[in-house]
């Protein structure tokens, strides 16, 4: 019996199912369920929430968050093997697990959930960046979450919170400080997994904000912070020509220096250029 319920711990789950955790699916297995708990601790209050998680594997944080009070969680796991031990952890906690073995890139998985909805998952890595993106950009806001807590490689989550002026400031920095308050809440060494990854990872959290911080149409956002982020080493007036033929005045209009990179651009700088290539 394990420390948070009654159930076997997670290197006894995993040697009686004959898992191992594959490349192939981004796996790294979190086999400590005290770390597996804080995670789920960190995500704030889940009494009266539904919580998403993507990639449970054996289901060490899926077992965190239904001891720390989740309502129900719905569990999206595409390898085929992990479902018995899944299946074991739902009938301890009846009625509060639903198991979907499905690809989380193509599942609609709002249509499995009711508000108030989290978003709490140790990411597969080598799908993290996308679906983040994802909850990111819904076609409404605020979303149907309200917030995210997952895990990253550490320089990916670095690269979330980072701030204007570094190499780490980029794309994904501008869209998830737009419309949320983000922060890394925990870091976890290599060992802390099995197998152990190459790199650290960190678990960050991020908070939807009602409304996003400045004014700015969504798509023009994304194409602009796109295209200036995709050649980052060229100045701004270089790296957007494309978007218009007059966008160094857009620039000039927005208040930014056309001989600046995208990395020296705040948040608020690439939403007022967005409003005036929005004028047409």
């Amino acid at each position: 019996m394990s420390g948070i319920d009654p159930l076997p711990p997670l290197r006894e789950v995993i040697a009686s199912h004959g898992l191992s955790a594959r490349k192939s699916l981004g796996q790294n297995f979190l086999l400590d369920l005290n770390l597996t708990a804080k995670i789920a601790r960190s995500a704030g209050a889940l009494d009266g929430c539904d919580v998403l998680e993507v990639g449970p594997g054996p289901g060490g944080l899926t077992r965190g968050l239904l001891a720390q009070g989740a309502r129900r969680v719905v569990a999206v796991e595409k390898d085929a093997r992990c479902l018995p031990a899944l299946a074991e952890i739902a009938a301890a906690y009846p009625g509060r697990l639903d198991v979907l073995n499905a690809d989380a890139l193509t599942l609609d998985w709002a249509t499995h959930l009711t508000p108030p909805v989290r978003i709490i998952a140790n990411l597969p890595y080598n799908v993290g960046t996308e679906l983040l993106v994802r909850w990111l950009t819904p076609p409404v806001w605020p979303p149907l979450w309200q917030s995210l807590t997952l895990m990253f490689q550490r320089e990916v989550a670095e690269r979330i919170v980072a701030r204007p002026g570094g190499k780490a400031y980029g794309r994904l920095a501008v869209l998830a400080q737009w419309r949320t308050e983000a922060r890394i809440v925990m870091t976890l060494p290599p060992g802390a997994f099995t197998p152990p990854p190459k790199v650290s990872s960190a678990v960050v959290h991020l908070a939807a904000l009602p409304r996003p911080r400045f004014a700015a149409d969504p798509d023009i956002l994304q194409r602009v912070v796109a295209k200036a982020f995709n050649q980052r080493r060229k100045m701004l007036r270089a790296a957007l020509k494309g978007l218009m033929p007059d966008i160094e005045d857009r620039l000039v209009a927005a208040g930014l220096t056309p001989t600046d990179r995208a990395e020296q651009v705040p948040v608020e700088g690439f939403c007022a250029l967005a409003r005036e290539i929005a004028k047409g």
